[in-house]
């Protein structure tokens, strides 16, 4: 738990429902809040799904967007000044963006919940995990101490729950992940399945993400560090948002705005799950 940097959203186990797709689905959102010196554009348009069963990591520095886009996913943005112009979070196929608060309400402990940063301020040190896990089907289901603690030990069995992680720790996404995220300014700059990131980052960001890790095959030399610093979400550079920390831009990254893009072999074979939002993933991935 503790080396969780962000959030640990948790979509509950899926129950009996004609709903074939995704547990949850994130399509085109868009989160903005107005403050006095403008409008932050913090999330621009992401789209991410995960499956029952499945655990999503997102990945990025902080100020990505990360906690914004799980925040939005459990309806707790405050509003003002947290706007939510566009965009759908389907939960088993329903949008919980058309849904009234007490509908929301109804959803948030029973089906999907959310783990804060900081472990103690969620969880009580003094009480057993399982225990407070059951605390959820004894005041939203009102079951017994002894049947909350069966539920609680199934949802620790891997009982087909979706999970998205949201940290800086790479080392604790290589473990448990399926697959990856990175966002950057507001945006998901590259997906992929976990270990073919870790093996050929297809986005110099991730790329640059991947080489500040400490290797203990380099002890004794200086820790990589990407130069710069993540942009003001007020005054976000045109282009590429990575552009000016990027040391493969060019004038094409700098003008136009890369879309996020499927990743193939040099060959043209699909790489599934793979995507870049890089105008120069070829040579990111094959280089």
């Amino acid at each position: 738990m503790s080396t969780i940097d962000k959030t640990a959203t948790v979509p509950a186990p899926r129950e009996n429902s004609d709903h074939n797709g995704p547990l949850l689905e994130v399509r085109d959102l868009h989160v903005e809040f107005h403050t006095r010196d403008g409008v932050a554009k913090a999330v621009n348009g992401v789209n991410y799904s995960v499956d029952a069963g499945e655990t999503l990591a997102v990945l990025g520095e902080s100020g990505s967007g990360k906690s914004v886009t799980a925040q939005a996913v459990m309806g707790i943005l405050d509003m003002p000044p947290g706007k939510i112009p566009q965009g759908e979070i389907l939960f088993r196929g329903e949008d919980m963006l058309k849904m009234s608060d007490e509908e929301r309400r109804k959803i948030r402990g029973r089906k999907i919940a959310m783990i804060f940063q900081d472990a103690l301020s969620s969880l009580n040190p003094v009480l057993s995990v399982g225990y407070q896990l059951g605390e959820m089907f004894r005041v939203h289901h009102g079951l017994s101490k002894k049947d909350a603690k069966v539920k609680a030990i199934e949802l620790m069995d891997e009982y087909n729950m979706g999970l998205i992680l949201i940290t800086h720790d790479l080392g604790v996404v290589a473990d448990v992940a399926d697959k990856i995220a990175v966002m950057y300014a507001g945006r998901i700059v590259e997906q992929a399945p976990v270990h073919e990131l870790y093996a050929r980052p297809a986005h110099p960001y991730t790329r640059g993400l991947l080489d500040s890790i400490p290797r203990l095959d380099q002890k004794g030399q200086e820790l990589y560090a990407i130069k710069g610093l993540p942009p003001n979400l007020l005054k976000v550079p045109s282009g590429c948002a990575f552009n000016p920390r990027c040391p493969k831009a060019t004038d094409l990254c700098r003008t136009e705005i890369p879309a996020l893009v499927p990743v193939t072999e040099q060959d043209g074979a699909d790489l599934p799950g793979r995507k870049s939002a890089c105008h120069f993933w070829k040579e990111t991935i094959h280089g």
